[in-house]
Protein backbone atom coordinates (compact mmCIF):
# COMPACT_ATOMS: atom_id res chain seq x y z
CA UNK A 1 0.00 0.00 0.00
CA UNK A 2 1.24 3.44 -0.82
CA UNK A 3 2.59 5.99 2.15
CA UNK A 4 -0.12 8.29 0.34
CA UNK A 5 -2.55 6.26 1.25
CA UNK A 6 -1.33 5.39 5.17
CA UNK A 7 -1.22 9.12 6.11
CA UNK A 8 -3.55 10.43 7.96
CA UNK A 9 -6.21 7.26 8.37
CA UNK A 10 -8.96 7.04 10.59
CA UNK A 11 -7.89 5.79 13.97
CA UNK A 12 -9.75 2.18 13.58
CA UNK A 13 -7.45 2.13 10.43
CA UNK A 14 -9.99 3.71 7.60
CA UNK A 15 -9.22 6.24 4.62
CA UNK A 16 -11.15 9.35 4.71
CA UNK A 17 -12.70 10.47 1.29
CA UNK A 18 -9.54 13.44 0.42
CA UNK A 19 -7.10 10.69 0.75
CA UNK A 20 -8.57 8.37 -2.55
CA UNK A 21 -6.74 8.76 -5.75
CA UNK A 22 -8.58 7.79 -9.14
CA UNK A 23 -5.90 5.12 -10.48
CA UNK A 24 -4.28 3.28 -7.32
CA UNK A 25 -4.78 -0.37 -6.71
CA UNK A 26 -4.01 -1.36 -3.77
CA UNK A 27 -3.48 -5.03 -3.47
CA UNK A 28 -4.94 -6.32 -0.35
CA UNK A 29 -2.93 -8.38 2.70
CA UNK A 30 -5.71 -10.78 3.74
CA UNK A 31 -5.92 -13.41 2.20
CA UNK A 32 -8.41 -16.32 2.61
CA UNK A 33 -8.76 -20.15 2.07
CA UNK A 34 -12.46 -21.24 2.09
CA UNK A 35 -14.02 -24.66 3.10
CA UNK A 36 -16.58 -26.81 3.20
CA UNK A 37 -17.71 -25.32 6.54
CA UNK A 38 -17.79 -21.72 4.78
CA UNK A 39 -20.40 -22.89 2.29
CA UNK A 40 -22.75 -24.57 4.39
CA UNK A 41 -22.92 -22.17 6.84
CA UNK A 42 -23.99 -19.25 4.09
CA UNK A 43 -26.14 -21.46 2.34
CA UNK A 44 -28.08 -22.66 5.20
CA UNK A 45 -27.94 -18.94 7.11
CA UNK A 46 -29.70 -17.37 4.05
CA UNK A 47 -32.07 -20.01 3.34
CA UNK A 48 -30.17 -20.89 -0.07
CA UNK A 49 -31.09 -25.06 -0.79
CA UNK A 50 -28.67 -24.83 -3.99
CA UNK A 51 -27.69 -28.69 -4.94
CA UNK A 52 -25.06 -26.46 -6.24
CA UNK A 53 -23.34 -25.41 -3.33
CA UNK A 54 -24.48 -27.72 -0.47
CA UNK A 55 -25.03 -31.54 -2.38
CA UNK A 56 -21.34 -33.06 -2.84
CA UNK A 57 -23.24 -36.10 -4.63
CA UNK A 58 -25.42 -34.28 -6.64
CA UNK A 59 -22.38 -32.08 -7.72
CA UNK A 60 -20.48 -35.19 -8.63
CA UNK A 61 -23.04 -36.93 -10.45
CA UNK A 62 -25.00 -34.46 -11.92
CA UNK A 63 -22.94 -31.18 -12.77
CA UNK A 64 -19.97 -30.65 -14.82
CA UNK A 65 -17.68 -29.16 -12.09
CA UNK A 66 -17.92 -32.75 -9.94
CA UNK A 67 -18.06 -30.81 -6.53
CA UNK A 68 -19.68 -28.10 -5.05
CA UNK A 69 -19.56 -24.41 -5.86
CA UNK A 70 -18.88 -21.78 -3.21
CA UNK A 71 -21.61 -19.47 -3.00
CA UNK A 72 -21.26 -16.52 -4.87
CA UNK A 73 -22.67 -14.13 -2.66
CA UNK A 74 -20.48 -15.82 0.16
CA UNK A 75 -17.63 -14.71 -2.04
CA UNK A 76 -18.93 -11.54 -3.18
CA UNK A 77 -19.40 -11.10 0.45
CA UNK A 78 -15.79 -12.12 1.31
CA UNK A 79 -13.96 -9.73 -1.49
CA UNK A 80 -15.40 -6.65 0.06
CA UNK A 81 -14.67 -8.04 3.20
CA UNK A 82 -11.12 -8.60 3.00
CA UNK A 83 -10.64 -4.68 1.75
CA UNK A 84 -12.28 -3.28 4.55
CA UNK A 85 -9.62 -3.53 6.72
CA UNK A 86 -7.07 -1.91 4.25
CA UNK A 87 -9.62 0.91 3.23
CA UNK A 88 -12.96 1.65 4.97
CA UNK A 89 -13.07 0.33 8.60
CA UNK A 90 -14.49 3.90 10.54
CA UNK A 91 -14.89 5.95 7.51
CA UNK A 92 -17.57 4.17 5.12
CA UNK A 93 -20.81 5.91 6.24
CA UNK A 94 -22.96 3.54 3.81
CA UNK A 95 -22.56 0.86 1.01
CA UNK A 96 -24.78 2.83 -1.96
CA UNK A 97 -24.49 0.10 -4.67
CA UNK A 98 -22.91 -2.54 -6.22
CA UNK A 99 -23.27 -2.63 -10.42
CA UNK A 100 -21.67 -5.10 -12.46
CA UNK A 101 -20.92 -7.96 -10.16
CA UNK A 102 -19.46 -10.88 -12.35
CA UNK A 103 -18.45 -14.31 -11.66
CA UNK A 104 -16.19 -15.40 -14.18
CA UNK A 105 -14.66 -18.57 -12.96
CA UNK A 106 -16.00 -21.01 -10.10
CA UNK A 107 -14.48 -20.75 -6.64
CA UNK A 108 -14.27 -24.69 -4.57
CA UNK A 109 -13.51 -25.51 -1.15
CA UNK A 110 -9.95 -25.73 -0.46
CA UNK A 111 -9.12 -22.51 -2.94
CA UNK A 112 -7.32 -19.18 -1.31
CA UNK A 113 -8.73 -16.10 -2.32
CA UNK A 114 -6.76 -12.85 -2.62
CA UNK A 115 -7.59 -9.35 -3.34
CA UNK A 116 -6.76 -6.20 -5.08
CA UNK A 117 -9.30 -3.00 -5.64
CA UNK A 118 -8.89 -0.60 -7.71
CA UNK A 119 -10.20 3.79 -6.87
CA UNK A 120 -11.90 4.15 -9.75
CA UNK A 121 -13.32 7.71 -9.56
CA UNK A 122 -14.67 10.31 -6.31
CA UNK A 123 -17.01 13.26 -5.93
CA UNK A 124 -18.13 15.10 -3.38
CA UNK A 125 -22.35 14.27 -2.34
CA UNK A 126 -24.46 16.74 -3.49
CA UNK A 127 -26.67 16.32 -0.29
CA UNK A 128 -24.09 15.92 2.60
CA UNK A 129 -20.99 18.05 2.85
CA UNK A 130 -19.45 15.72 5.36
CA UNK A 131 -18.86 13.30 2.96
CA UNK A 132 -18.38 12.22 -0.55
CA UNK A 133 -18.74 9.30 -3.09
CA UNK A 134 -15.55 6.90 -3.92
CA UNK A 135 -16.42 4.14 -6.73
CA UNK A 136 -14.26 0.96 -6.59
CA UNK A 137 -13.11 -2.26 -8.19
CA UNK A 138 -12.94 -5.04 -6.21
CA UNK A 139 -11.23 -7.79 -7.77
CA UNK A 140 -11.17 -11.58 -6.41
CA UNK A 141 -8.58 -14.16 -7.64
CA UNK A 142 -7.97 -17.64 -6.22
CA UNK A 143 -4.31 -18.75 -5.85
CA UNK A 144 -3.20 -19.74 -9.42
CA UNK A 145 -4.30 -15.98 -10.06
CA UNK A 146 -7.56 -16.87 -12.13
CA UNK A 147 -10.24 -14.44 -11.47
CA UNK A 148 -13.39 -15.51 -9.81
CA UNK A 149 -15.26 -12.47 -8.67
CA UNK A 150 -15.20 -8.66 -9.41
CA UNK A 151 -17.76 -5.81 -8.54
CA UNK A 152 -17.62 -2.38 -8.90
CA UNK A 153 -19.26 -0.44 -5.42
CA UNK A 154 -20.01 3.05 -4.43
CA UNK A 155 -19.87 4.20 -1.01
CA UNK A 156 -20.56 7.08 1.45
CA UNK A 157 -17.61 7.96 2.76
CA UNK A 158 -16.38 10.46 5.68
CA UNK A 159 -14.40 13.57 4.66
CA UNK A 160 -11.79 14.84 7.07
CA UNK A 161 -13.20 17.91 7.21
CA UNK A 162 -16.58 18.94 8.02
Amino acid sequence: MSDDLQAGRHKRGGIFYEDFVPGTLIEHRLTRTVTQMDNMLFSNMTLNPQPLHIDAHYCASETEWGRPLMNSLFTLGLMIGISVNDLTVGTTIANLGMTEVKFPAPLFEGDTLHVTTGILSKRFSKSRPDAGIVEFLHRAYQQEDKLVAECRRQALMKRRIS
